[in-house]
């Protein structure tokens, strides 16, 4: 089971989602997409929250309303970190998430440290929470078909950049050759014209030459 919430309609059309528990966890873990952003309460039990981004875009383009609809959805998911005020979230790439066969189930690392992020937050906002779970839809989605077909949507699209690339590319070598193909004409045009200029004046002299005879 997987819960989906709708981010404030400021913020963008933006799904955030997070699993039932562990096991669900894992499979969001395993199953992910590069546009994914993970949260989780630091150094504290918590669930996985999940934030889609838009094609494209980065953890930069995470605005502050976005930000804290993620970190207080992961809060209020955190038994402990529910309880107390001042806590940290990380968050970080789901690229990001490091996974070995001697880690638990549901538990992660990190690749780079270096792209783990922290937000701190104060306390609960019942008001932010309470228009999240207003949104939430519980579905149960076959991550490897999801995954597959994202795949075969991101091959789709690298083939048609490719096809355009070689299109073009083609379109600019026709276009060189008929370039070429014009300056060669022209400088066919100019020599013949200079070989016929010499050849009159050839012409010319060997007139005056045959007046001067005549005289």
């Amino acid at each position: 089971m997987v819960f989906y919430f709708k981010a404030r309609p400021e913020a963008g059309d933006y799904t955030i989602f997070m699993g039932l528990d562990k096991f669900e966890n894992e499979e969001l873990i395993k199953y992910g997409v590069p546009e994914d952003i993970w949260f989780h309460v630091d150094k504290m039990s918590s669930a996985h929250v999940y934030l889609r981004l838009h094609k494209g875009q980065t953890m930069d383009d995470i605005s502050e309303g976005l930000l804290e609809d993620c970190a207080q959805l992961v809060k209020a998911n955190s038994i402990q970190g529910n309880k107390v005020n001042n806590i940290d979230v990380v968050y970080t790439p789901w690229a990001n998430l490091k996974k070995t066969a001697s880690m638990d189930v549901g538990q992660v690392g990190f690749h780079n440290p270096k792209m783990v992020r922290t937000v701190g937050v104060e306390k609960r906002i019942n008001e932010v929470v309470n228009r999240l779970n207003r949104t939430k839809v519980e579905k149960m989605p076959d991550f490897k078909a999801e995954r597959e077909a994202y795949n075969a949507a991101e091959k789709a699209e690298r083939k048609a950049i490719l096809r355009e690339k070689k299109r073009r590319e083609e379109m600019e070598r026709l276009e060189k050759e008929r370039q070429a193909e014009l300056r060669s004409y022209k400088n066919l045009m100019v020599s013949d014209k200079m070989t016929s200029n010499k050849q009159i004046a050839s012409t010319n002299k060997s007139l005056q030459e045959l007046e001067e005879d005549f005289m």
